[in-house]
C-alpha cells in the first residue's frame, strides 16, 4: 500500500488489519501495537512409526498384504484466541464494535506488518473470528484491546517474532543474520524477505556475477536464504521452494539471464544437500526426497546460469 501508516502514540505501530472479504476490499480495519496469538509455539511433529524401504533402482524390495502405522489422522492444531493489543480501530471496525449481535460482530481481515517508516507489507496471515469484547488498552487508555473468540489457522512460530522485529526497524544491513536459525526459522526468514521484496525495482542487467556465501548452506532453507542475498543483497529474496526458484529464474525478481553464480564454500552443500529422505518439522505434508546440490546445479544449467563451485 502506498499510504504511510502512523499515529501520535509513544508505542510503535506494528500491524495493520485490512478488510479483504467484503464489498470494499482493501479498506483498513485498524492498526495495532501488537497482536497476541499471531506468534505461537509450533506443534510438535509426530514421531516416526516406521520406515519406507526402497531400492535406488526402483525395484520393489517385496510386497505386503497389510501395513500398520503408516497412515494416521492428524489432529487439527489447537486454536488460540487472538487479542488486538493497543488497537486504533478505523471506521469499519468501529461500526462492527457498535453491533450488539455476535453474528454481526464477525471480523475477517488480513494482517500487514508496518515498519518504522509507516510502510505496510502483507504477511499472508488472515484472521476470521467474532469480537467478544473491547476494553481500554493496558498499553494506552486511548487505544483498545480487542479480544476475538478464535485465532489464526497458521500463526507464525514464536521464534519468528525476532525476524519481524528486525524488518520493522529496517531492511537487514548485512548478510547471514539468518545463519543461527534452525530450518523452521530459516524458512520464516525467507518468507519475510518475500513479503518485503520490492517489486517496483528493475532486474539487474544480464552478464552479472553474483557471489553466494555457502558457509551455512547445511539445508535447503539455508540455500534459499543464501541465494536470495547473493542476488538481491542482505535480506534478499530469490525463491523459497523449487517452484518459486524457477519463477525467479524467469526474471522479474532481481536478476536477468544469463548470469554467473560463484558459490563459495560449496563443500558444505556437497556434504549436506544429498539424496535421502527429508523430514522438515515445519512442513509435515512435504516429507519426501530432499532437494540435492546436483538437482540445483541442473536447474541453473537449464536456464543459462553458470555456477562456479569454490
Amino acid at each position: 500500500m502506498d499510504r504511510a501508516w502512523t499515529w501520535d502514540r509513544p508505542l510503535p505501530l506494528r500491524w495493520l488489519l485490512l478488510d479483504e472479504f467484503t464489498d470494499t476490499p482493501g479498506s483498513a480495519m485498524g492498526v495495532c501495537a501488537d497482536i497476541n496469538g499471531l506468534f505461537a509455539a509450533p506443534a510438535q511433529p509426530p514421531e516416526a512409526q516406521g520406515f519406507l524401504l526402497h531400492r535406488q533402482a526402483g525395484e520393489p524390495p517385496g510386497t505386503c498384504r497389510r501395513t500398520t502405522g503408516v497412515f494416521h489422522d492428524r489432529p487439527y492444531p489447537e486454536e488460540r484466541p487472538v487479542t488486538l493489543v493497543g488497537c486504533r480501530p478505523e471506521e469499519p471496525l468501529l461500526t462492527l464494535l457498535r453491533r450488539r449481535s455476535a453474528r454481526k460482530r464477525h471480523l475477517a481481515a488480513t494482517v500487514c506488518a508496518v515498519d518504522v517508516t509507516g510502510r505496510a507489507v502483507p504477511t499472508h496471515r488472515a484472521v476470521s473470528s467474532v469480537v467478544i469484547e473491547a476494553n481500554p488498552s493496558r498499553l494506552d487508555p486511548g487505544l483498545l484491546d480487542i479480544t476475538l473468540d478464535g485465532g489464526f489457522d497458521e500463526p507464525f512460530p514464536d521464534g519468528a517474532r525476532a525476524i519481524w522485529d528486525l524488518w520493522h526497524a529496517g531492511r537487514p544491513s548485512r548478510r547471514n543474520l539468518w545463519a543461527g536459525y534452525d530450518r523452521r526459522l530459516r524458512h520464516e526468514w525467507v518468507g519475510a524477505a518475500l513479503c518485503h521484496h520490492a517489486h517496483d525495482q528493475p532486474d539487474r542487467p544480464p552478464g552479472r556475477t553474483c557471489h553466494l556465501d555457502g558457509r551455512f548452506v547445511a539445508d535447503i532453507e539455508g540455500f534459499y536464504c543464501a541465494v536470495g542475498e547473493a542476488v538481491n543483497g542482505p535480506g534478499g529474496y530469490f525463491g523459497w521452494n523449487l517452484d518459486a526458484l524457477v519463477d525467479c529464474l524467469r526474471g522479474g525478481w532481481g536478476a536477468s539471464r544469463p548470469f554467473r553464480l560463484v558459490w563459495h564454500h560449496a563443500e558444505v552443500a556437497r556434504r549436506h544437500l544429498v539424496p535421502g529422505y527429508d523430514r522438515p518439522a515445519y512442513a509435515l505434508r512435504s516429507w519426501g526426497p530432499p532437494v540435492t546440490l546436483d538437482e540445483l546445479l541442473g536447474m541453473f544449467a537449464e536456464v543459462d546460469v553458470t555456477v562456479e563451485l569454490r
